[in-house]
């Protein structure tokens, strides 16, 4: 009976795995990727032929085929052919969409096949969601940190902050309730909408979150338009003093280069968005930029998303605004962090992100450092995600083919681990 049972759990686990796991000799915590080209990091040089060992959630060893030995007994995914990198962080989404509300009473296979859709099937094992329901969101990381569903690492800032509207300007006028429940998200008396003039109420807010488990904070700085005000700095510098007095950073939606400068003079630590309608950053808005170490997430394919119900020629024009500010920030050195405002935007294929991403001149292991190891230095995680190096965590991406040839396949993905499990692979 008990061989019969181990010989059942083998077949179990290697079908899914999948055909490319060449064999397993008896169940192990150990894991064996073999014959992968491995970029360890952005900056080191690639192994080709590779081999990383894992045992459970760690890396134990990473080198070539031949100088790495794989333990007995370990499962092994030949992966020849294919490149693997760090697992992916997407450090800009939502789960706003109806699909994730009420987590608890979802059953775990279909939150497990919603995670496939939106972030495992390409890739990411940590994401950083700006706005949501904090107690929705919370939810969902349970269900996930369980072990029941499998599905990214999240963080979440929970409910954005916004500001107050004018007697003219109202901001939440761009999605009363009736448009927001056709877009597909949850009801805004789910989601809440704290609105902010004041430092005082900002604070309070801010502290509430916190208190809450946030791990950071969010906040709308202007209102929509070409000429929107801007929070006063006072307001976002009360964010940014009551964000950094727990350890967490400090998002902001910059909408125009005034918000995008009050923020940086405030001491934000990411700008969730560059600002094409306000045309090309001067000199002087990127050496204000680079001063303040501020990080920047493109969203490049957000742009048009925004705009796919105008004419062609203003979506072009909004894209190349965006892309041209993107190409100024990485001429002066500027970090970015990938992000696509994912559950917001509801297209969840990131080939065009990486596409426009290298169209503005960013290089591979530019853009693999936006995914890596920028975001897990930037949030605190560098001890333990972000590289391919032993002791660190087994996060991994294991990619069909080799983006260096052809930058689109970052997004076609074999396979993702999280803490040295599967948590998704290819049916190829």
């Amino acid at each position: 009976m008990r061989r019969f049972l181990l010989v059942v759990s083998v077949v179990i686990l290697s079908g899914f795995l999948g055909t490319r796991t060449i064999s397993q000799s008896r169940t192990s915590a150990q894991l064996a990727v073999v014959g992968a080209t491995i970029y360890p990091s952005p900056t080191e040089a690639p192994i080709r032929d590779g081999v990383v060992v894992v045992d459970g959630a760690k890396i134990v060893a990473v080198g070539r085929r031949g100088a790495v030995r794989v333990p007995q007994g370990a499962t092994v995914i030949d992966a020849a052919g294919s490149t693997m990198t760090a697992g992916f962080w997407n450090s800009h989404v939502h789960f706003l969409e109806r699909m994730w509300m009420d987590p608890a009473k979802i059953p775990a296979s279909d939150l497990t096949r919603q995670f496939q859709m939106m972030l495992t099937q390409y890739g990411f094992t940590s994401v950083f969601d700006i706005w949501s329901s904090l107690e929705n969101t919370r939810q969902l990381r349970e269900r996930v940190e369980s072990g029941e569903v499998s599905g990214p690492r999240i963080r979440a800032t929970g409910p954005a902050m916004f500001p107050k509207g004018s007697s003219t300007t109202p901001y939440l006028e761009i999605a009363p309730p009736a448009t927001w429940a056709t877009m597909g998200f949850m009801p805004h008396d789910r989601i809440l909408l704290p609105r902010v003039a004041e430092p005082a109420e900002t604070s309070e807010i801010a502290r509430k979150l916190l208190d809450a488990g946030a791990d950071g904070l969010k906040m709308y700085v202007a209102f929509p338009g070409r000429d929107g005000g801007v929070v006063p700095d006072s307001v976002i510098q009360a964010l940014v003093k009551e964000g950094h007095s727990r350890g967490k950073p400090v998002f902001v939606h910059p909408t125009t280069t005034d918000g995008l400068m009050a923020s940086v003079r405030a001491g934000v630590d990411v700008l969730a968005h560059t600002t094409p309608q306000s045309g090309p950053w001067s000199e002087s808005v990127l050496s204000a930029m680079s001063q303040a170490r501020v990080a920047l997430i493109p969203t490049l394919s957000f742009w048009r998303y925004q705009v796919r119900h105008e004419r062609m020629s203003a979506a072009d024009a909004v894209e190349e605004a965006a892309i041209g500010q993107l190409r100024s920030w990485v001429g002066v050195g500027g970090e970015v962090l990938y992000g696509t405002d994912l559950g917001w935007v509801t297209e969840y294929d990131p080939t065009g992100e990486y596409v426009l991403m290298a169209k503005a001149g960013m290089t591979f292991s530019q853009i693999l450092a936006s995914l890596t190891t920028a975001p897990a230095t930037r949030f605190g995680d560098s001890d333990r995600l972000g590289r391919i190096t032993p002791g660190l965590t087994a996060d991994l991406t294991i990619l069909r083919s080799d983006p260096t040839k052809d930058i689109r396949a970052l997004s076609t993905v074999d396979y993702t681990i999280r803490d040295g499990r599967v948590i998704y692979r290819s049916s190829r």
